[in-house]
């Protein structure tokens, strides 16, 4: 973006101090030169009409015999290039104005340098610049800030955004096109400015060696394809500069930037208004934001909340904290005008630019600036609203939304911030500035299913899975049942185009069931999802048989029957004979039909008898402690066998006794000393409560 876009409509006489401050500031001095063409290039400079200074420059340059001037001289050429922001070739000349020593005299050659440096991307390079110049001013906020700016880019660009970024081809031409706003609430209208040829504006801007700007107006069909852009009428276009607009929801009202000259003399920008009537729009008209007596300070890049009854614009007024800050104004209906304007304040505001601000429908304001830590250049920004007109917490909107150039402009579709529209002067721009569109694509949600025999490890086709979608409330959002196929697997991905079975921000509650097989069940969360995920449940699902099925091990102490629980052993997690229960309580819980009996197993070493009597007591302690988690009694039968019931052949006590060490022996009994269950019936009626 050349430097004067983002400046153009703020522009001021070469009367102004601001503007003569900000120059000498940049290193401007004027030339006792008596070289004609250096004369009138400065002249043009101060005027601002770098396009038309720097042939003059040139051909000064050539003629010149003294050093110094020979290094002002390059130096000013660069200065005409980088306030044109053309990056590489003012990097030309203020490599030259080095070689001349210019620096000596004027060390912001250092900070300038590195100015354009980082636009080049050249971070490395404009770090050792910058570092020079700090040798001399320590204190500079700005040059720390870039500083900080160059070591931190490749960490910024490394954990880029996900958003996509495209060039609006269709839209952009070999000119000036950039700060779209949208036309209408469907997003398939957009304004823009433009320099493209047909302006109405007469002549060439010698700022740009460009027409003059005026708005545009472009429409998109269902195919996404925009219309030719067609130039607004002269009721909103003038023989001057237009710049940035916002319209209404409607697309009714238009607010806009417009730059009125005089005899050819700026007399600084103004917002401008104007109202649609049938198939035409009325005369602008400015909107009166200025102080009295003050025709040469500037405001404009309008931004409105979605009922026009606030306005956020850039301005360099009086009282601000940089070079233009962003104010704010209200509009009272009682006076049907606009309320004296108030600064946004240093939480906003900074030493350098704030410009093209945009209000999101949550409150939420965007804007450029040049003086936060960022990539070079324009950066975009978003600041929380934090209160009523307050905003805070600002956040550099990062790579690739921003880039070492211009980026500006930006605007959202409604109630989604995640696809907009925002300008630039980035590498594989059409012209000058070109409009982009960016989008994160949708994070895509699948949820696959596989059902396999717990005992065999063979698929189970023909299984039912029940997938239930739940709100933060509770609430039943969806509801959806597949069977799965003769692999055992089912894959929930895309109901039709644009709708999917597993959503965001949803809670998801999963049954697996199947004749002759224990009810499975599961449970997931799409929340805070940033990347395309598949959620998988391989269900292991338990037959039914009269085969006992094993479940976690439930431990005793010696001789003990209750269950081993808040030991020493168990707070370090070794043992915990409820945890294992739990396991238990599931299994009921999930299938509220079924009727267990509860089997505990000993080890031969004890009597008989005895060894029945405490497996019976074991048996009927793990019952007692699901009867207190809330099982019904009736749904359980507690049977002891004792040492009646090896685990499996190899097991017996003469076998155990047969083997070589102690602790093979006890590994051996550890395994008969266990807790099972069968499933005796499907015939439970769970009760009402």
């Amino acid at each position: 973006m050349k430097q004067f876009i983002f400046k153009i409509f703020f522009l001021k006489t070469t009367k102004s101090l601001l503007i003569l401050i900000f120059f000498l500031s940049l290193g401007f001095s004027y030339s006792q030169s008596k070289n004609p063409f250096v004369i009138q290039a400065d002249l043009n400079f101060k005027n601002e009409a770098y396009f038309d200074a720097i042939d003059l420059y040139k051909k000064g340059e050539v003629k010149e015999k003294d050093i110094e001037e020979k290094g002002r001289i390059n130096f000013q050429i660069a200065e005409c290039y980088r306030l044109d922001v053309e990056p590489a070739q003012a990097e030309t000349y203020y490599k030259r104005a080095f070689k001349l020593k210019y620096q000596k005299t004027h060390p912001k050659l250092y900070i300038l340098l590195a100015d354009v440096l980082v636009e080049e991307g050249e971070y490395e390079s404009a770090a050792e610049s910058i570092k020079k110049y700090l040798e001399i001013y320590p204190d500079d906020k700005h040059a720390n800030t870039l500083l900080s700016s160059c070591e931190h880019h490749a960490e910024w660009v490394r954990n880029r955004t996900k958003h996509i970024i495209q060039n609006e081809r269709q839209i952009n031409s070999e000119h000036y096109d950039y700060s779209p706003a949208w036309g209408d609430i469907t997003h398939n209208s957009i304004v823009f400015v433009s320099a493209r040829d047909g302006s109405i504006g007469d002549g060439i801007d010698s700022r740009t060696g460009d027409s003059f700007m005026d708005l545009w107006v472009a429409t998109r069909d269902n195919n996404g394809k925009w219309s030719e852009p067609q130039l607004l009428p002269k009721s909103i276009n003038s023989k001057d500069n237009e710049g940035p607009s916002v319209l209404s929801p409607s697309g009714d009202e238009i607010y806009f930037t417009r730059c009125p000259r005089m005899k050819k003399v700026d007399l600084g920008c103004a917002i401008f208004y104007s109202k649609r009537k049938g198939d035409s729009w009325t005369q602008a008209k400015m909107i009166k934001l200025k102080p009295e007596d003050a025709d040469t300070l500037s405001c404009g890049h309008p931004a409105m909340d979605s009922e026009m009854k606030i306005m956020i614009f850039a301005s360099d007024f009086p009282g601000g904290y940089g070079m233009h800050d962003l104010w704010i104004s209200e509009y009272d209906p009682r006076e049907e005008s606009w309320m004296k304007p108030v600064n946004l304040g240093p939480e906003i505001n900074s030493i350098g630019d704030e410009m093209f601000p945009y209000l999101s429908d949550n409150g939420d304001l965007y804007f450029s600036s040049d003086s936060y830590e960022g990539f070079g250049g324009l950066d975009m920004f978003k600041a929380k609203k934090v209160g009523d007109n307050k905003w805070a917490n600002i956040e550099n909107l990062r790579y690739p939304l921003n880039s070492n150039e211009h980026d500006f402009g930006i605007i959202l579709e409604r109630n989604n911030d995640r696809r907009g529209l925002f300008s630039s002067s980035r590498e594989g721009t059409k012209g000058h500035d070109d409009i982009f569109n960016f989008n994160i694509p949708p994070v895509l949600l699948k949820y696959y299913v596989e059902v396999t025999n717990s005992e065999t490890g063979d698929p189970v086709p023909g299984a039912t899975v029940k997938v239930t979608a739940v709100d933060t409330s509770g609430g039943i959002r969806d509801e959806f049942v597949k069977t799965t196929d003769v692999d055992g697997t089912i894959l929930f991905n895309e109901i039709s185009k644009g709708k999917r079975y597993i959503e965001h921000d949803l809670i998801y509650e999963v049954e697996c069931q199947k004749d002759s097989f224990l009810v499975r069940k599961s449970k997931f969360s799409t929340f805070n999802l940033e990347d395309n995920k598949t959620f998988y449940d391989p269900f292991e699902v338990q037959p039914v048989s009269e085969k006992a099925i094993d479940f976690p091990e439930v431990q005793y102490a010696l001789d003990k029957a209750e269950l081993l629980v808040d030991t020493l052993e168990a707070s370090l997690g070794k043992i915990n004979s409820k945890d294992s229960l739990d396991f238990l309580y599931s299994t009921l819980t999930d299938n509220p039909t079924i009727v267990i009996e509860l089997q505990a197993h000993t080890d031969c070493r004890g009597g008989d008898d005895y060894n029945q009597k405490l497996s019976q007591r074991r048996a009927q302690s793990c019952v007692d402690y699901l009867i207190s988690k809330g099982i019904p009694a009736e749904r359980m039968k507690a049977v002891g066998y004792g040492e009646a019931k090896p685990k499996m052949v190899g097991l017996e006590c003469d076998a155990i006794a047969d083997l070589s060490t102690s602790e093979e022996q006890e590994a051996a009994h550890q395994k008969n000393r266990r807790t099972q269950f069968i499933v005796l019936n499907f015939d439970y009626v769970p009760k009402d409560n």
